[in-house]
């Protein structure tokens, strides 16, 4: 059963209870009212039988029946006067009046109402000079059952054409709510791989359905991201892989056509082994970049910036002797402002990148500068080498991309991009300032550890 035929059905099962209710509730406080009326008109002809035939003493039974048959009321009516011992001592017309029936109605106070069959009955006491009587007056409403029973078929029908216009207006009513959701669905079986920059119509952008398509649409854009994003790395990565292996492959070909010396021998497998390492930097690269994005998962500790920093400074000096890297901070009076959550595995890869690329670019000092705000800690990594173009600066952060006056330098292009996503994974933020030739500064912003 789809949504649409559940939407009716619920809709009319609703309204249907809603007439039941409605319906049960308009017949009992009919019938109530009218039986109350009734009651009333009972009550009032027992108090009038009673005073004429106790109170007045010009009155005699044979004189009340005459009365009471040529004012006759109502349908079926029954008249009965007792004494205490609940003797009948007059009576008109009776047929449900018997011995049992009065005694069981006698009323304990005052008066008591009662219902034979399909009459009405009314119980009165009446008291005279010390002398009691109980006057019993039933009859059959005769005016309230036909009432009654035109209800019945009023409510019948009208909740039947009711329950039916439900049904035409609920279908209709579910069939126009789907329709949106319909179209998502016809669009959505229109959307494949080839066509992830398609978009839903996001309606007025305010009710669920509308949400819906733009919570689909986010996702359309994020896959969309994330298949250009694997579709240029794919690229890249064979790219950056196979001129190495060309190298090498065109090398040993070349040195196998003849023999060599021991000399050329030992000079290719130097080349041989520089490639190598080259081609093994750019797969740990490769590896670390494809973890970091498959995974966005980190070992979160409490670390202090400034160990780090000084870890990746001892890692970085031994390939860069003649480079002079500053580190300048100013240590606060409570140790724990140093303090940030963070994977400290990911943090040196972050900060050994930024350093490795200061030294690299630049053959004056590398400044690393720590400072501390109220609620932030801040890394700047400075140096003094080639810069980057200004227009290329939005671009440094793509895998593979590296900046066009470095083409002659070793490197991947990779590393600023692992920066840029291991600074996501920490909540942090990341600014560049540089200029062609002056120099480059990196500026990485993250939150405090809280206490």
């Amino acid at each position: 059963m789809n949504i649409k035929t559940k939407l009716s059905l619920q809709f009319t099962l609703i309204v249907a209870s809603i007439l039941l209710v409605f319906s049960s509730l308009t017949y009992y406080f009919l019938f109530n009212s009218q039986q109350t009326k009734f009651r009333g008109y009972l009550l009032e002809k027992a108090i009038n039988t009673a005073i004429l035939f106790v109170d007045v003493a010009e009155v005699d039974s044979t004189l009340l029946k005459k009365i009471h048959q040529s004012t006759l009321l109502w349908e079926d009516e029954e008249i009965a006067i007792t004494n205490t011992n609940y003797d009948i001592i007059y009576s008109n017309n009776l047929r449900l009046l018997v011995n049992d029936v009065i005694t069981y109605n006698s009323p304990d106070k005052n008066i008591k109402y009662f219902s034979i069959d399909h009459k009405d009955g009314v119980a009165y006491k009446h008291i005279l000079k010390n002398s009691t009587y109980y006057v019993y007056v039933i009859a059959f409403d005769r005016i309230r059952a036909d009432n009654l029973s035109e209800l019945q078929k009023i409510l019948f029908w009208s909740s039947l054409f009711s329950i039916w216009l439900t049904v035409l207006f609920s279908y209709i009513f579910s069939r126009n709510s789907m329709l949106p959701i319909s179209e998502i669905i016809k669009n959505v079986k229109e959307i494949n791989s080839t066509s992830l920059s398609s978009r839903l119509d996001e309606g007025n952008k305010k009710d669920e359905i509308a949400q819906l398509s733009i919570t689909f649409n986010e996702l359309l854009a994020n896959l969309e991201m994330v298949f250009k994003a694997q579709a240029e790395f794919v690229s890249n990565a064979s790219h950056e892989l196979r001129t190495p292996l060309t190298v090498m492959i065109g090398e040993t070909d070349y040195i196998l056509m003849k023999p060599r010396s021991s000399n050329e021998y030992c000079e290719h497998l130097n080349n041989l082994s520089a490639d190598l390492k080259r081609l093994n930097s750019l797969i740990n690269s490769l590896l670390e970049l494809a973890q970091i994005n498959r995974d966005n998962t980190m070992q979160i500790l409490s670390v202090r910036v400034d160990e780090i920093i000084h870890s990746v400074i001892l890692q970085i000096k031994p390939h860069y002797p003649q480079r002079k890297i500053i580190l300048k901070m100013v240590y606060p009076d409570n140790e724990d402002d140093l303090l940030m959550d963070g994977d400290p595995g990911l943090l040196n890869i972050a900060f050994k990148n930024l350093i490795d690329n200061a030294c690299k670019f630049s053959d004056k000092e590398v400044v690393i500068e720590i400072r501390l705000t109220e609620a932030e800690i801040k890394i700047l990594i400075s140096d003094k080498g080639v810069g980057i173009p200004s227009e290329e600066i939005r671009n440094i952060f793509k895998p593979f991309c590296r900046a066009s006056n470095v083409k002659f330098m070793s490197g991947f292009g990779i590393g600023l991009s692992l920066v840029a996503k291991i600074v996501e994974l920490h909540h942090g933020s990341i600014n560049v300032l540089s200029k062609t030739n002056e120099g480059t500064r990196f500026e990485l912003i993250f939150n405090k550890r809280y206490h």
